[in-house]
């Protein structure tokens, strides 16, 4: 998933603080049939999941390859879905942002196919040998990357993520179960009846990449409580979204909150290039969840006026500290929530701190654990904060806008995960399998 592609991180971009792919636009139907409903599903994902799991790698990239080529010709109809959707959240009032984000074209529709033919590409991370050892009784034990299972992704906005999240799942011998947002309803039914023509096509059964077809709230409710039906629900959206999934779920979550990410300009970091990291950081793109939020100057680095006013000139509103107030009239005083702030918006609060340990006592405070980074030429100040800081990514003389798995080689993602089970930062499709023992033995018996 790159941020040309999707919003953040796990995240790769994000749809702001409203939760608009929530919204139920159709009639509702009873809980009850919405529980059935996913179940139904869920059941035939887990048989049609272990004969895709079965499939040899090269059968699984080649119906990957005939998706793609499948969601090329079929760019009118697609286009002609992304139209309707259009015109509906132009009518309910969707924020320019929103509408370019929902919005396809035939270059943005390439792109979707190229990311899933790129996919396909990618090395197969199922079947991989972790590790093995031989016991001293003789026994032969290794570890295996297999599949996770069935993998809900629930999602707003943007289109894309209907390719992107079957692509990987089905590269990585999963089923999904995509539940998109009501603002794309129809283009993300166009992508997948596309998609499923072309996996099918290639031998992958239908029920591998299934659409849930009710926008009705209750679906989201049966998919986060499906446990043992459902492996893992990955979340792709708002702050309300994320936050409804990890509060109502049963079933195991990969997901970020917020991307509340700290840049740290010591004393001994070069002006040009912190002057270069911290206007790309923070104005390159600001709604993704990489991009920086707080920015903390070391009280002896020589040049924060300059730092700070590049910015302010470059149209970014900077709230701050009284130290850091004192560096330039156009920052205004932050209030205490500026430091647990995602603006996802050109707006920056900083903060002048005393030290590398000043800067590592605020972001332990502060930050969601997504991304940090430090700007400095002491390789040795650069090393303690990379060890200290307990972030999924955490950088050294590199922009916070770099959080992304395209741009960490791993093809595309599924989203940015701050947790520390399972998987961390960009996941990609190593962070889409599980792994299993495999014990070979001569006979052995336990004494």
């Amino acid at each position: 998933m790159t941020d040309s592609q999707t919003l953040p991180g796990l995240t790769g971009g994000r749809s702001g603080a409203r939760d608009q792919g929530m919204t139920n636009t159709t009639a509702p139907i009873p809980s009850a049939d919405s529980a059935a409903l996913v179940t139904g599903m869920a059941k035939a994902a887990r048989v049609a999941q272990r004969q895709l799991a079965a499939l040899p790698s090269e059968r699984r990239a080649a119906a990957l390859r005939r998706a793609a080529e499948a969601l090329l010709a079929a760019t009118a109809p697609v286009l002609e879905a992304n139209a309707k959707d259009l015109a509906a959240g132009t009518a309910r009032g969707l924020s320019g942002a929103m509408l370019d984000r929902l919005a396809l074209d035939e270059a943005r529709l390439a792109g979707i196919a190229e990311a899933v033919a790129a996919v396909a590409a990618l090395p197969d991370p199922v079947g991989q040998v972790i590790d093995c050892a031989t016991r001293p009784n003789g026994l032969n034990l290794s570890r295996i990357r297999v599949p996770i299972g069935v993998i809900g992704i629930i999602y707003e906005s943007r289109p894309n993520v209907t390719a992107d999240a079957a692509a990987l799942c089905v590269r990585a011998g999963n089923a999904a179960l995509l539940r998109g947002g009501s603002e794309a309803v129809h283009s993300n039914r166009a992508i997948h009846a596309a998609l499923a023509e072309g996996l099918v096509a290639g031998g992958v059964p239908a029920e591998a990449v299934q659409l849930v077809p009710s926008q009705d709230r209750a679906c989201v409710g049966a998919m986060l409580t499906a446990s043992g039906l459902i492996d893992m629900i990955v979340p792709r959206g708002g702050k309300s979204l994320v936050a409804r999934v990890q509060a109502d779920a049963r079933v195991p979550v990969l997901a970020h909150l917020d991307g509340i990410n700290h840049t740290y300009v010591h004393a001994a970091a070069e002006p040009a290039m912190a002057e270069a990291i911290a206007l790309n950081a923070k104005l390159r793109r600001t709604g993704i969840c990489g991009s920086m939020e707080t920015l903390l100057i070391d009280a002896a680095y020589p040049a924060g006026a300059s730092l700070v006013a590049a910015l302010a000139d470059a149209g970014c509103e900077v709230r701050g500290d009284g130290r850091a107030q004192a560096l330039d009239p156009r920052i205004i005083p932050a209030s205490a929530n500026d430091w647990d702030s995602e603006y996802l918006d050109a707006i920056l609060s900083v903060a002048v701190v005393d030290g590398l340990e000043d800067a590592l006592a605020h972001i332990a405070r502060h930050s969601s654990a997504h991304t940090d980074a430090i700007v400095t030429s002491d390789e040795a100040v650069a090393e303690q904060f990379l060890a200290q800081v307990d972030s999924a990514i955490v950088m050294h003389n590199a922009s916070s806008q770099f959080a992304d798995g395209g741009e960490f080689g791993l093809g595309a993602e599924i989203g940015i995960a701050t947790g520390r089970l399972h998987a961390r930062g960009p996941v990609a499709l190593e962070g889409l399998t599980t792994y299993k023992w495999q014990v070979r033995g001569q006979g052995q018996t336990r004494p």
